[in-house]
Order: structure tokens, then C-alpha cells, then sequence
């Protein structure tokens, strides 16, 4: 990833004028893999699996060794982008990923429920505010 450590605007639109609820769920699911990525891919023996691509051969199956269904769940896991085959995807209304991300949008505004500040850290907060207003106030 050339080093990069910012990822910036998520749900941003229009050169950041607007923001987009459903543009922000689908940014926080690219973020999401990005990390995932740059965390690292192990690469030795088992994950190249040189074991089994000897014993299986070239045309083997290899989606029923249990290292397969090992490996494959070390993948980054999307929440929001379906992988399932067409038919699957259309019989569940074929929605895409717009859609999709819109819809879990509107489900986090609908159910979230952030956690309370303490007491005290709000106090503090709002110690802080009365005395920048009582600075720009005096300036």
C-alpha cells in the first residue's frame, strides 16, 4: 500500500460538498478490507498449502480439504459485499451494493445507541467549552 496510513473522506460525494450515509457504510467496508490487507498475508508453507497441491494434483479437488475451509475463513470477511453466485444473489431481491450499505445505513440510525459519557468527562468537556467561550468572549 506504498506506506499509506490516512484513509480519508468516507462518505464524502461531490468533491466532499455532500455526505452520504450509505457512501460511508460502503467506504467503512473498503477501509475494512484495506486494514485487513495491510496487516499482513502469512506466506509459508501451510498457507501455500505445498502439501496438499502435491497430494491433490492439477485438476484435484481442493475446496473439500479442511485447509481450504481453514484458510479461506482468514479472508477478509465483507459485510456488505455478497459473493454469492447470481442465482442465490437474485433470489434474495439482487440488490446491490448501494442498496445494500443504504439499508444498513438507515438500520444504524434506527438502532444505534452510543454509549453514555461519564459524568465526569463531561463536566470536563464542558468546563473546557465555557472557558474557550469566555476566551473568544475577551479577544
Amino acid at each position: 500500500m506504498a506506506g499509506a496510513n490516512l484513509i480519508y473522506g468516507a462518505g464524502m460525494i461531490e468533491s466532499g460538498v455532500t455526505f452520504d450515509c450509505a457512501q460511508f457504510v460502503m467506504d467503512n467496508e473498503i477501509a475494512r478490507m484495506i486494514k485487513h490487507v495491510v496487516a499482513g498475508i502469512p506466506v509459508d508453507d501451510e498457507t501455500l498449502a505445498v502439501d496438499d497441491i502435491a497430494a491433490v494434483g492439477s485438476f484435484g479437488d481442493f475446496l473439500s480439504l479442511d485447509a481450504t475451509l481453514q484458510h479461506m475463513r482468514e479472508l477478509s470477511q465483507p459485510e456488505m459485499l455478497d459473493r454469492r453466485v447470481l442465482e442465490d444473489w437474485q433470489a434474495r431481491g439482487a440488490h446491490d451494493l448501494y442498496t445494500t450499505c443504504r439499508e444498513r445505513a438507515r438500520d444504524i440510525v434506527r438502532e444505534h445507541r452510543p454509549e453514555p459519557v461519564p459524568d465526569d468527562v463531561a463536566a470536563r468537556v464542558h468546563a473546557m467549552v465555557e472557558a474557550a467561550d469566555r476566551a473568544a468572549g475577551a479577544a
